[in-house]
């Protein structure tokens, strides 16, 4: 009897741990900058490659900021996710679209910086792309 009450609680120490490690991560709230999503696309095609294009504002150019919030954006092997930083305050694409031009030319000019994670998980960042 005693070892049923042992393990019963070591079981209820277990699952309390994991339920604080999942909520606990770190996420986009945590980072400085104050990102603001202002335009998403996805693809529908479910049986191919997913590809995912994000406008996002930022107060400042927190380059190892908008990294991060890169990495925390969804990912789908063999697929293509881009996120697009803009300053707060300067015009940004709310509509995107897949292929070479992801919006508007008249937007490329306050692109601060581009990140990409392509089809094989290699992650590039670019500040200031289109200059």
């Amino acid at each position: 009897m005693k070892l049923k009450h042992i393990l019963l609680i070591i079981a209820i120490a277990l699952v309390g741990w994991f339920l604080y490690d999942s909520f606990s991560q770190p996420g986009v709230a945590d980072l400085e900058g104050d990102f603001k999503e202002v335009g998403f696309y996805r693809n529908e095609n479910n049986t191919g490659p997913v590809v995912r294009i994000y406008a996002v504002t930022i107060t400042d150019t927190l380059w190892q900021q908008m990294r991060q919030y890169g990495d925390y954006m969804p990912h789908t092997k063999y697929g293509n996710t881009k996120v697009y930083f803009f300053l707060k305050g300067s015009p940004a694409p709310t509509t995107l679209q897949p292929g070479t031009e992801n919006f508007e030319a008249r937007f490329k000019e306050f692109v601060v910086a581009r990140y990409e994670k392509d089809a094989m998980g290699q992650v590039s960042f670019v500040q200031y792309p289109f200059r």
